[in-house]
């Protein structure tokens, strides 16, 4: 049976829209619940109500806002049985993934609360003995949208900060996971007692994303926007941010290396190099899709890598012990296939894996794979990955810079100093010696570089992204003004 919604949640209240849409278990096809299809509208009324609730919010006193943060936070976890289904079943996520995600998002709640005891300003130097100094400030509503791969995480880790330090917040999460990236937070900081108007989430269809987002992003009263998705949709949403010159953090793809040296751990390289290209079935911006090895230990590693690979399970994500579960719908699926029949085509050698079964894709590495393919230049988002073996770091820094994209990567090598080298060659927002690409902390500046997004998620970071600095002063060495005036 289909999971009951109570509605969008807008102004404090639990509202139904003229229509919904279904929302799908990716793993059997079943259906999960049905869900407020929002319009223009909605999204309207949503945006209206963080605007009215915006005084009262961004004037209580900042311990307050930090109380019902972390009061969300332990409703959040009371309730983490019942989310870990919810991620098996709506998101397709295994069950450690499940389990990962739910303990993580945990951790934000007191982040965010944490983050209003730091600094809010600086006191400047004046020539002219003022009282000088720069403070920040909430900026009013922001829009947050947030992704169906991490929808715990993602929708957190953008609209906590931001409403801890005093915006108000209209968050739409994706069709696909619309419950775990929204409606579950409605439920919780309704309960945690949050001021009405403060937290609305609208929920909608495919069909009606562009009319929404459009509204999320235009709509005047709208300050700031947080994206969290492709890069495609990130560069609509930037232009049309720009175009009303507003601050807007986008958080976008990768294609994203690990890189090992010919001094590396090996069984250290290849946990990270398998963990890294397939967790979640690789639906992670900072998963590896490039795995570029030095020619010295190439063959070594291939030794160690492919049989760990070939160990992954793939099936319906009920069954606790399947690591791999489905793509999250047919349109990711044949993405996949189209970038695997390319490469086959043009000469690419599959060294494990290759085999897709509706929804579920086999763990899969290719060889020989080269710049003229859809493999090598565009983002899979799947449980796939490529080798490359060079014959230094120079060759090995230049593949994986060779991409549009700079979010993350990892660097392989038993010498500290040599890995700092790599790094700082790297366009990347993130780099992690001896460690997988897919690293994340609450606190820590998250983001990419080129079309991996612009701004910084986490701690201090988002609080710096989602106020306004201002310079204010106290005239106190009574500056002179020039005679003639």
């Amino acid at each position: 049976m289909a999971k009951i919604m109570e509605g969008m949640y807008i102004a404090g209240g639990w509202t139904n829209a003229a229509r919904t849409f279904p929302d799908y278990n990716p793993s059997d096809g079943s259906k999960w619940a049905d869900i407020p299809d929002a319009d223009v509208n909605d999204t309207r009324a949503a945006i209206e109500a963080a605007h009215a609730a915006f005084p009262e919010w961004s004037a209580m006193p900042f311990t307050r806002r930090s109380h019902i943060m972390l009061k969300a936070g332990e409703i959040f976890e009371s309730r983490r049985d019942e989310i870990v289904e919810a991620i098996m079943a709506e998101g397709g996520g295994w069950f450690g993934k499940a389990m990962f995600e739910t303990g993580y998002t945990a951790e934000i709640f007191p982040a965010a609360a944490a983050a209003n005891y730091g600094s809010i300003g600086d006191v400047l130097p004046s020539e002219y003995g003022k009282l000088s100094f720069a403070i920040r400030r909430p900026m009013g509503v922001v829009s947050v949208i947030s992704p169906w791969n991490f929808p715990l995480i993602l929708s957190a880790r953008g609209f906590l900060f931001p409403l801890v330090a005093g915006n108000t917040i209209v968050l739409k999460p994706s069709e696909d996971t619309p419950y775990l990236g929204g409606l579950l937070f409605a439920e919780i900081f309704e309960e945690a007692g949050l001021p009405k108007g403060a937290l609305n989430v609208v929920t909608c269809s495919r069909d009606s994303v562009a009319a929404v987002g459009d509204e999320l992003i235009e709509n005047p009263l709208v300050k700031g926007v947080s994206f969290t998705g492709s890069t495609a949709v990130g560069r609509q949403v930037s232009a049309k941010a720009g175009a009303h010159l507003k601050k807007c953090c986008v958080e976008l793809g990768g294609k994203n290396s690990l890189i090992v040296c010919d001094d590396a751990d090996l069984d250290r390289a290849v946990q990270a190099a398998n963990f890294g290209a397939f967790m979640h079935q690789g639906q992670i911006c900072m998963s590896i899709e490039r795995v570029i090895v030095n020619e010295k230990v190439h063959d070594a590693f291939m030794e160690k890598f492919l049989p760990r690979v070939g160990k992954l399970k793939v099936g319906a994500t009920s069954d606790k012990d399947n690591v791999l579960g489905p793509v999250i719908n047919d349109r990711a699926a044949e993405r996949i296939r189209r970038q695997f029949d390319d490469a086959r085509a043009k000469g690419a050698k599959v060294l494990a894996g290759g085999g897709i079964d509706g929804r579920f894709v086999e763990p899969t590495v290719f060889a020989n794979v080269t710049p003229d393919m859809l493999l090598y230049e565009e983002e899979t988002f799947g449980p796939v990955c490529s080798i490359f073996k060079v014959k230094n770091d120079e060759e090995a820094v230049r593949i994986a810079n060779d991409s549009e994209y700079g979010l993350t990567a990892g660097v392989m090598t038993d010498d500290e100093q040599r890995g700092l080298a790599i790094v700082n060659q790297l366009d990347t927002g993130n780099c992690h010696v001896n460690c997988s690409p897919v690293n994340d902390e609450p606190h820590v500046p998250f983001g990419g570089f080129k079309a991996s997004g612009s701004g910084k998620h986490g701690g201090r970071w988002s609080m710096e992204t989602f106020t306004e600095t201002r310079w204010v002063t106290l005239d106190r060495g009574g500056r002179p003004f020039p005679p003639v005036f």
